[in-house]
């Protein structure tokens, strides 16, 4: 059995961000409970949280080959068709995900430069922002991984 490769960082970083998403969900229960009031930030952190992990976590999908994916015609073509046809896949996945790493990374610097603020708690928009094009970008390694694993035959596809 091969093993299976890994995206550490992108691992770390959505458990991190679903146990920081537990806690102040539960702290805001609790804190309602016992005041009757609530948390001001806990919205506004579990939606930035909930960002992360979502990106974090599709990022791991990549490597690991987890990500949903027709293989009918892959499985249908020739050899070199296929490898073809996997490179393509991987123009289409680059082009949009360095679309929104460059889009990202321009939305993050017009508002550093704005000074935005979040409406909730006043924080520096861009501190929530940069973790866009960041995780898009990690995305887009990964898949570039898994495409040349998948090409060179390290990662096969299910049968």
């Amino acid at each position: 059995m091969k093993a299976s490769p890994d995206a550490r960082p992108e691992r770390w970083l959505s458990s991190l961000a679903l146990v920081v998403i537990a806690l102040i969900s539960l702290g805001n229960v609790v804190t309602r409970y016992v005041t009757g009031g609530s948390l001001a930030f806990t919205e506004e952190f579990s939606v930035f949280l909930l960002v992360v992990l979502t990106f974090a976590g599709a990022s791991v999908a990549l490597r690991r080959n987890g990500h949903i994916r027709i293989g009918l015609l892959e499985r249908a073509l020739p050899e070199a068709p296929r490898k073809a046809l996997i490179a393509f896949q991987w123009l289409c996945g680059a082009i949009v995900l360095g679309l929104i790493t460059w889009f990202g990374a321009r939305l993050t610097w017009e508002e550093y430069q704005w000074e935005s603020l979040s409406p909730g708690l006043g924080l520096p928009q861009w501190w929530y922002i940069v973790w866009l094009p960041v995780l898009s970008a990690a995305m887009l390694v990964r898949q570039t991984q898994q495409t040349l694993d998948r090409l060179s035959g390290r990662l096969e596809d299910e049968p």
